[in-house]
């Protein structure tokens, strides 16, 4: 063998053999890292390029009666950083990114230099500024930023029925209104996510990996109707600019079922922007005020003494234009006697004298007994937040004073849902039921959950006496206080209102306030939509009569013809008397006795002329106040001894 063959020999195995060392250590090595460090590699590996949040699938669909969307989810991108990992200028990224993201720069640097390794910089941004980060993130090369789809809810009518819908937080969690109520049905899944991403923290192979959302979830439906609610705060919002009222509200309902058709409150607000309004913006007046109702509780007081057979719509009262009661003098509203007057002109002028006779009559333990009946006292439980169960005294803690003025609607508080569904109960030939705003619950595909069928609470009264009351209290629409609340080929009944308000702290009544309120129903005849107005604190005129009962005759005038009622055809002719809506034909001035003077009505002139009327009359005059009078010490046709003195009050 040649010196040359053999060094060749040795060479070949000496590489054979640093082969095989070679591979042999590189096996090993590979052993080590899949059963000894594999474990941990893989998880800084997927610390790295994976990551892992909850994210949640689009809430359900709210619609009105008629399938039209009020709340909706749509998917949006929403910003997120890992400071870890972020390799950028954090003040030149924050300056770039601050216009289109709508932040302050220093917001965002704060987010980027933050400790930990998930940071929201920006939630819900919309499409075309999530391109623009987009191509900032790329052009600059930044790693650790990226986006990831969540759920955005959209409101697409705005304004329209924000206080019944409410409003969804940022993180899906419903804040107010049905929202909030039916949260849990509305709710998506919560689902973990992982997500791959490239080296600036994007997601990759979008069709395999990234976010999927979850099928919808439930839809609810309301039974409020968009075109109604439309109309309602179309004239709620005329009404506001009109009476320059603090705020008010509207319900309109169905009295055979129980369901809210509209609802609507001022001041409202955009809950696609609820965060630029404040609390009281927020508030469902419709639920979560109370307030004396004043001569809206009168039919109340009506049903229970009818019920009772305490008196006829013949029977006559004696009005002296007061009463007295525990050495508390009530009056009529003008000041007023009426001598002897009927039950129907009682409820048909709202004399207060006639009512706290008839409530001494009831007495407190039937006159309560009745109002809880009705529903007065406790919550209604409608689908709706923050609802009050409003005021009413005990039975046994009431003295004749506040006997006296429950009967005219005062010493007791009410919310509007309440006094619109004891109301709807006179409609319902006396049948409480129990308002509701759900209509009904579908599955995600579509089928039904739930329906909300109609709930009576009690029968509160006859079926006669509630006819018998409905005739009466139309009569207030034709005839009485309310004529401005009349609707052209249609019988409404109905009742005005006018209360002091009270002071916030309730330690009595703030002076000059008031809430004016008109509460029907109708067609008379089949009563088929029952609504209330209520205007607080408007500047000016304040009746109920006068400015609450013209908004409920534009609302019903509208609605009938949408619903589709038919006029009747006896009442198609008739127009809307604008007159006064405390109208009253007065008796003539009595003959006095021999010696004796009558007291002349002062109310509504000047001072000279009521100086001059009283003077005429034999009479001293004792003015208190400047302007028009608003009230005399002794009510007109009241007879008295010459030279007495009539205190008369005026205000500007």
């Amino acid at each position: 063998m040649s010196a040359n063959l053999f060094r060749t020999r040795k060479n070949v195995g000496l590489f054979l053999i640093v082969m095989l060392v070679a591979l042999l250590g590189l096996s090993g090595r590979i052993a080590w890292l899949q059963l000894v460090d594999g474990f941990e590699m893989s998880r800084m590996v997927d610390s790295q390029i994976r990551e892992s949040m909850v994210l949640q699938s689009p809430r359900g669909t709210i619609y009105d009666r008629n399938g039209r969307e009020l709340a909706m989810s749509e998917l949006t991108k929403s910003l997120y950083v890992n400071p870890q990992e972020f390799n950028g200028d954090a003040a030149t990224v924050s300056r770039e990114l601050a216009p289109v993201l709508a932040m302050k720069p220093e917001d965002i640097q704060a987010c980027l230099t933050a400790t930990g390794s998930f940071i929201w910089v920006k939630r819900k941004v919309e499409s075309e500024k999530f391109g623009q980060a987009i191509r900032i993130i790329k052009e600059q090369n930044i790693n650790g930023l990226g986006f990831v789809e969540e759920n955005k809810r959209y409101y697409p009518n705005s304004r329209l029925a924000a206080n019944i819908i409410g409003f969804v937080g940022m993180d899906d969690f419903g804040l107010d209104g049905v929202e909030m109520t039916l949260d849990k049905i509305l709710k998506g899944v919560s689902t973990r996510q992982e997500l791959d991403t490239d080296a600036h923290g994007l997601p990759i192979f979008d069709s395999v990996f990234s976010y999927k959302p979850g099928r919808q979830e439930k839809s609810v439906y309301l039974t409020i109707d968009s075109t109604i609610q439309f109309i309602v705060e179309q004239s709620l919002d005329k009404a506001m600019a009109r009476t320059k009222a603090q705020a008010a509200t509207i319900i309109v309902m169905n009295p055979r079922t129980g369901e809210i058709l509209a609802m609507a409150s001022r001041p409202s607000y955009d809950p696609n922007r609820f965060y630029s309004y404040n609390e009281n913006d927020w508030k469902n007046r419709a639920v979560s005020i109370i307030y004396e109702p004043g001569s809206t509780f009168k039919s109340i007081v009506a049903a229970a003494a009818l019920q009772e057979k305490l008196v006829t719509p013949a029977e006559r009262f004696i009005d002296k234009g007061y009463v007295e009661a525990s050495g508390r003098r009530i009056q009529n509203w003008d000041g007023e006697s009426h001598g002897a007057i009927s039950f129907t002109d009682i409820i048909k002028y709202s004399i207060n004298t006639g009512f706290v006779q008839v409530g001494m009559r009831l007495g407190a333990e039937r006159l309560t007994q009745y109002a809880q009946f009705f529903g007065f006292g406790q919550a209604t439980g409608i689908e709706l937040p923050g609802e009050e169960q409003g005021i009413l005294y005990k039975a046994s803690d009431m003295r004749e004073s506040d006997l006296a003025t429950m009967s005219i609607g005062q010493s007791i508080a009410v919310t509007p849902l309440q006094l619109i569904t004891a109301v709807a109960a006179i409609a319902n030939d006396g049948m409480l039921l129990k308002p509701h705003i759900v209509k009904e619950i579908n599955n995600s595909d579509g089928t039904l959950l739930t329906a909300t069928a109609t709930e009576q609470v009690r029968q509160v009264i006859d079926p006669e006496i509630a006819k018998e009351l409905g005739l009466l209290m139309e009569k207030v629409v034709s005839e009485g206080g309310g004529t401005k609340a009349r609707v052209k080929g249609y019988r409404f009944a109905g009742k005005t209102g006018t209360a002091q308000k009270l002071r916030e702290d309730g330690s009595g009544y703030a002076a000059g306030r008031y809430i004016a309120s008109f509460v029907g129903f109708g067609p008379v005849e089949d009563p088929q939509v029952a609504a209330i107005v209520i205007i607080d604190d408007p500047k000016g005129d304040y009746y109920g009569g006068e400015i609450a009962a013209p908004v409920f005759s534009e609302i019903m005038a509208q609605v009938t013809r949408y619903l589709g009622i038919r006029p009747d055809m006896a009442n198609e002719s008739l127009e809307v008397t604008r007159q006064p809506s405390q109208a009253f034909i007065r008796p003539p001035l009595q003959t006095p006795p021999p010696g004796k003077a009558v007291v002349p009505s002062v109310v509504g002139k000047t001072m000279r002329t009521a100086g001059e009327s009283l003077t005429a009359a034999g009479l001293a005059f004792v003015p208190v106040g400047t302007g028009i009078a608003v009230g005399q010490s002794i009510p007109s046709n009241t007879i008295v001894d010459p030279g007495a003195e009539i205190t008369v009050y005026f205000k500007p």
